[in-house]
């Protein structure tokens, strides 16, 4: 059965992340890192996917709202989100 845990992981580290950082976390994990971006006020209505997703923030800002969670999640550079 599949887990609906979503797992947040704040930016611990006090320099900010580069891309090359991340995508050498990622890949060192076995993923397949690309790059992504939305425009300013995007809103993404609630969907799945057939596959589990890791989102990580390389700058700017992206908010989550998660049903199960009550209020919207904010991610900022750095801070991962991994989606079931």
């Amino acid at each position: 059965m599949k887990s609906h845990i979503i797992h947040i992981q704040k930016w611990a580290n006090p320099a900010p992340p580069t891309e090359p950082m991340l995508t050498h976390q990622l890949e060192s994990e076995g993923l397949s890192p690309y790059k992504w971006s939305s425009n300013p006020q995007d809103v993404f209505p609630a969907h799945d996917h057939p596959y589990d997703k890791v989102i990580m923030v390389l700058a700017g800002s992206i908010t989550f709202g998660f049903p199960i969670e009550g209020e919207p999640t904010t991610l900022y550079p750095g801070d991962r989100l991994d989606l079931p």
